[in-house]
């Protein structure tokens, strides 16, 4: 039985290519429809599922088939098939046929994946065409015409070390594509671009990808398979103004969406510490809000300590205001510190926040502990035991020169007299070799 698409009938005079996608979607529910014979037309500003009925469904695939109106210049088609068969088949209106090794390749594009065949055809026949292969049953086709994204527009002023969360939906023209095997052929990519402003820190920075949309239901996105795609980042690079730049790819074409610039400003929040070098005081922490962008009294802070054993301590600076906080560390031992903390807080016009601020780590060295301070009456006798000291080194590492030179002498000196024993032994038993020799030759006489 043929199925009929609904017909193109709002196509603009300026567009003069437009591009149609033919997805072949699993579908537990089929609609049913309650005439065969009724012609369903392509149209072109909508995205819109082809009607089928339990009688179609069970026909085999071969005698399913899709019309193309003669008003389309160039089409795109999607078919799902079975993992690891063959690419389809496609046959025109005048039975002829398209394979994957066999087309016009100034008027046919092909893209062919284990599950799935792209085909882009310039100029196609209009009429009904027909596709052969192992397509998966029980299948609908979505018709798309123009494959955008849209996402909610970034904050104008971030920080950096902050977490941002976006989303992003997939539409055709002005209908929301809600197939989640839309996302088996599509890679949605958030990129962030230099303004190259040489008054910022990122002036000449590279592009950065700092994440992929997605509609699994981990980390930030809320529901796996509700077409709402999300993309999650921490903005962990250099201050400056940056665009975002949202990228959808498909095997064969690339469309992008470019935001407004948007400011990333240093973190908020100073950190030092105040260390101690005894063991009956501790360690101060100390941060300071920077209070042009933020609300200094919505801030609170989640943190850990790890300490040179390990060992680690959470703590939280909650109900405070004013710009400068404070939390005592405990001495343990000398050695290295690390202090991590996010901030939670709210700007100056009511936007929530949190970031991760970078690790600060402060070391106690032994020697720091329990040091006697130098009597300040008497700096000469401090002087001179420092040069005394330096002096007996010097001293002792030219003596250890002196050592080393004999050394080297001597046995430059044993090496020369084992050789020239070596030379006259050698000659000794020459001379009493020839010597032998030359008394039986005598004697034989």
């Amino acid at each position: 039985m043929e199925i009929l698409i609904k017909r193109l009938t709002s196509l603009s005079s300026h567009v003069k290519s437009l591009t149609i996608l033919f997805i072949m979607i699993f579908s537990h529910h089929l609609s049913a429809a309650s005439s065969s014979n009724k012609k369903d037309i392509i149209n072109k500003a909508a995205v819109e599922y082809l009607q089928t009925d339990n009688k179609t469904n069970q026909i085999p695939y071969f005698d399913n088939r899709f019309r193309i109106d003669s008003e389309l210049e160039e089409i795109t088609l999607i078919f799902y098939r079975k993992q690891g068969s063959v690419p389809i088949i496609l046959v025109r209106p005048d039975g002829s046929k398209l394979r994957v090794n066999s087309f016009d390749s100034e008027k046919v594009q092909w893209f062919d994946d284990r599950t799935f065949d792209m085909i882009k055809i310039k100029k196609p026949m209009p009429g009904p065409w027909q596709a052969i292969g192992d397509i998966l049953p029980n299948s609908q086709i979505l018709v798309v015409s123009d494959v955008t994204i849209r996402v909610e527009p970034l904050p104008n002023i971030v920080f950096s070390g902050e977490t941002l969360k976006v989303e992003g939906r997939l539409f055709n023209g002005e209908k929301a594509i809600d197939s989640p095997s839309f996302k088996a052929v599509v890679n949605l990519d958030v990129n962030f671009y230099s303004t190259n402003n040489s008054s910022y820190d990122n002036f000449g920075a590279d592009a950065i990808k700092v994440t992929s949309f997605r509609d699994d239901g981990r980390g930030l996105d809320e529901y796996a398979n509700d077409s709402t795609f999300t993309g999650e980042f921490v903005l962990d690079f250099a201050a400056g103004e940056w665009q975002p730049v949202y990228l959808v790819k498909l095997p064969m074409a690339t469309r992008e969406l470019r935001q407004s610039a948007i400011m990333l400003l240093h973190t908020p929040v100073d950190i030092k510490v105040e260390e101690s070098t005894s063991e009956k005081k501790p360690h101060v922490l100390h941060l300071t809000i920077d209070d042009t962008h933020v609300d200094p009294d919505s801030l609170i802070f989640q943190g850990k300590v790890t300490f040179p054993d390990r060992q680690v301590e959470p703590f939280s600076i909650m109900e405070s205001s004013g710009v400068s906080r404070q939390k005592e560390i405990e001495y343990t031992e000398s050695g290295l510190y690390r202090v991590n903390i996010s901030a939670f807080g709210k700007t100056k016009d009511g936007r929530e926040f949190r970031l991760v601020m970078k690790e600060h780590t402060f070391n106690i060295k032994p020697e720091e502990i329990n040091v006697l301070v130098p009597d300040l009456n008497e700096p000469d006798t401090a002087v001179n035991t420092f040069e005394e000291q330096q002096k007996a080194k010097q001293a002792a590492l030219k003596e250890k020169e002196i050592a080393l030179e004999q050394q080297k002498a001597q046995a430059d000196h044993n090496i020369l007299i084992i050789v020239i024993g070596n030379a006259v032994i050698i000659i000794i038993a020459i001379l009493t070799f020839f010597g032998l020799r030359f008394i039986k030759k005598k004697r034989s006489k």
